[in-house]
């Protein structure tokens, strides 16, 4: 295991370096002026052009410009915003935010999509099972956007059980229906992933086995069949969390949430390509980790994985 281990963090060096130059190059290597509209109505002063073009490296080629930033990220230096913003403090700032929203949109899909999954899969066709595929078809066929509205209006303006904004210290309860709209088009993902998984795997023989041993239900459904079947569920959770962070930009809009979808969004919307790259690079360190930790779970769901 320790070997893997070893093996599995050199393997994510390349994949690190590669894709971290490939969103500095896109971010970096746009065309067009990134310091228009910083000075207003007129256009900037050469002298100021000039020092924050050497600020930046702008003058470097591309691959010095990505080393230097490299150099700088590795001692904590995030960075700059063109106007003198701390990168890494605005990071810090919003980033506990984001990662508390996905946690949340996380544990509800898994809750929700794998208890609908087991139902369903286990009682095989029925109304229940009607009930669910229309319910996550209908959740599929709506964009995150309109079900975070529609939440809003509802559960906000019409009901009045939530606020419609969420305050700025953005506490665990007022982010459990920004993490429901975020979750939902995975929730209906997971639960006709885990269904079509349980429903597969119910006939194998090892539950046969441990049907015929007399074993309780309870633990053929909960230890032999849900751990096998489980697996992929636990694959495409683990490689969501990093998809939700990033994809968090029109939820955190809709409930007014300071997390890191605002940083992405204001530095598109900005040019401020040090604020994105710098979001974008904890976001792959954040999908490189979470893959290497679900590898790891594979071996104690299923005994028949070892990494030796």
């Amino acid at each position: 295991m320790t070997q893997y281990i070893l093996r599995r963090l050199l393997q994510l060096i390349p994949v690190f370096f590669g894709t971290t130059f490939l969103i500095y190059v896109l971010v970096w290597a746009v065309p067009g002026d990134p310091f228009s509209g910083k000075c207003g109505q007129v256009a900037c002063p050469q002298a100021y052009i000039d020092q924050m073009t050497a600020k930046f490296n702008l003058n470097d080629s591309i691959f010095v410009q990505y080393f230097k930033y490299l150099g700088r990220l590795f001692t904590g230096d995030w960075g700059e915003t063109f106007n003198g913003n701390s990168i890494g403090d605005m990071i810090a700032t919003a980033y506990p935010v984001t990662v508390r929203l996905a946690l949340i949109a996380v544990a509800i899909e898994a809750i929700i999509g794998i208890s609908a999954g087991i139902l369903t899969g286990l009682r095989g066709k029925g109304f229940l099972d009607n009930l669910v595929l229309m319910s996550t078809t209908f959740l599929i066929s709506l964009p995150v956007f309109v079900t975070a509205i529609v939440l809003q209006l509802v559960l906000g303006t019409e009901w009045g059980i939530i606020d419609t904004s969420v305050s700025a210290d953005a506490t665990v309860g007022e982010l459990i229906v920004p993490g429901l709209a975020l979750g939902s088009l995975s929730m209906a993902y997971v639960a006709r992933l885990s269904r079509t998984s349980i429903a597969e795997n119910r006939h194998a023989d090892y539950v046969r086995t441990a049907i015929a041993k007399g074993q309780p239900r309870s633990r053929v459904v909960g230890v032999h069949l849900l751990r096998n079947s489980v697996i992929p569920v636990i694959t495409f959770l683990g490689t969501d969390i990093g998809a939700l962070m990033g994809g968090a930009i029109v939820t955190e809009g809709v409930f007014n949430i300071n997390g890191i979808g605002g940083l992405i969004f204001r530095g598109i919307q900005n040019r401020e390509g040090a604020t994105v790259t710098g979001v974008v690079v904890l976001l792959v360190v954040v999908y490189l980790l979470t893959s290497l930790i679900i590898d790891l779970l594979y071996a104690v769901l299923d005994p028949r994985i070892r990494y030796d």
